[in-house]
């Protein structure tokens, strides 16, 4: 039986230090959300990636999250798609060690529901996201 780990919020993953790709999408978003254009959500909270290849989120010097505010995310409800994947779609090595997540043993179906609904994605997605894992 899988194990859904519901949220408890203790923002141990927005403190690890890495770095959170965003999409198109993603930074328009967050953009409307601040009310801030897309140039300067871009100038003001994001970086390069390490390849070179798009952008992510900016880090406080200590590894934290940009949008780390005390024990809260400032954007929760529109944080990016790899904050919503944690823990359920991750696989971080530390995650069960530093997250308190709260474990709970469900069947298959209930698994993808609920991981859909804390993801905001489609039941399908998250099937593809747990074959690509498994990979």
């Amino acid at each position: 039986m899988p194990i859904f780990h519901e949220c408890s919020r203790c923002t141990a993953c927005c403190r690890w230090p890495g770095q959170v790709r965003l999409a198109e999408e993603e930074i328009d978003r967050l953009a409307v959300f601040l009310r801030l254009t897309g140039h300067e959500f871009i100038q003001q909270f994001t970086r390069l990636t390490h390849d070179r290849r798009g952008l992510a989120l900016q880090e406080k010097s200590d590894g934290a999250c940009v949008f780390l505010e005390g024990d809260d995310c400032a954007v929760q409800p529109v944080k990016p798609q790899q904050c919503s994947d944690f823990p359920n779609l991750w696989r971080h090595p530390d995650a069960e060690k530093l997250c308190r997540a709260i474990p709970r043993l469900v069947g298959d179906e209930e698994y993808v529901k609920l991981v859909a609904g804390v993801t905001r994605r489609t039941e399908e997605s998250v099937l593809e996201c747990l074959k690509r894992r498994e990979a």
